[in-house]
């Protein structure tokens, strides 16, 4: 999913279901974009099966099919594969080597892996 394309997804997300015209009006506005942009990425998005639309009298009204949960998962993944080929590790040691943790973001951090260590572990 492009970036262009989450916006409309943004706005599914947050309410649905979402006419195109309501689509539009926010979008044109917020990214000043054309009502046909907004068509096409509406149809794209529909193409890639990540939106569904039911026919409302004249209007068609759009629901999200991937959840904002689903995206951000696969976002991360992508990220992760492209910028790490892969390694969570590697990139947990440069962000905690290059940013300002707070000693709560440690405990935070200790939390979490524990928990990973000990499903890993069901013996544990």
């Amino acid at each position: 999913m492009t970036e262009a394309e989450s916006e409309i997804m943004k706005l599914l997300w947050q309410k649905e279901p979402l006419s195109a015209q309501e689509i539009i009006a926010e979008l044109s506005q917020q990214m000043q974009w054309s009502d046909q942009t907004i068509k096409t990425f509406i149809n794209r998005l529909h193409k890639k099966n990540a939106i569904r639309f039911e026919k409302a009298g004249r209007n068609y009204l759009y629901y999200p099919l991937v959840s904002h949960a689903e995206y951000l998962k696969a976002e991360n993944k992508s990220f992760l594969d492209r910028v790490y080929n892969g390694a969570v590790g590697m990139l947990f040691a440069r962000f905690i080597q290059e940013e300002n943790l707070s000693e709560q973001d440690i405990d935070e951090l200790q939390k979490l892996l524990e928990k990973q260590k000990t499903a890993e572990r069901p013996d544990a």
